[in-house]
């Protein structure tokens, strides 16, 4: 684990709903281990189908340990918020990461990971290692 805490995750969706359901089964799946901070960034501000950069820094903030911050994101318009917000370079905090990983299991692998107090790098790996897991 670094000094700074354990790294913190955003899940960024076009829906509130999605993004919190997602982050709340990702929550339980890493029951037992350390509590890692999680947080929701779907919708818009007024509660509709889309995205916010607002949105997205402010949940950001709040996951930011000084470990880290992961990003995933869930379709288009999410990916191009996350790249502009990174772009700006002031927005998000010190090592945020855009994270290329499937939405769902790449989120439980995130957070699943990051409870054992590893970094962004490995959060990372573990979350695109995702798109390898196969169902039949």
């Amino acid at each position: 684990m670094s000094d700074g805490g354990l790294v913190g995750i955003v899940l960024v969706s076009h829906s509130a709903e999605v993004a919190a359901s997602v982050a709340e089964l990702a929550r339980s799946l890493a029951a037992g281990g350390t509590a890692v901070p999680v947080a929701a960034a779907g919708g818009t501000e007024g509660g509709g189908i889309g995205t916010s950069s607002e949105l997205v820094a402010a949940a950001a903030a709040s996951v930011d340990g000084g470990a880290g911050v992961a990003l995933l994101t869930d379709l288009g318009s999410a990916v191009l918020t996350v790249k502009a917000l990174l772009a700006e370079g002031d927005e998000l905090p010190p090592d945020s990461r855009l994270v290329d990983a499937p939405f769902l299991e790449g989120a439980v692998a995130a957070v699943v990971t990051a409870a054992t107090g590893a970094g962004l790098d490995a959060v990372e790996a573990a979350a695109v290692e995702a798109y390898t897991y196969r169902k039949v």
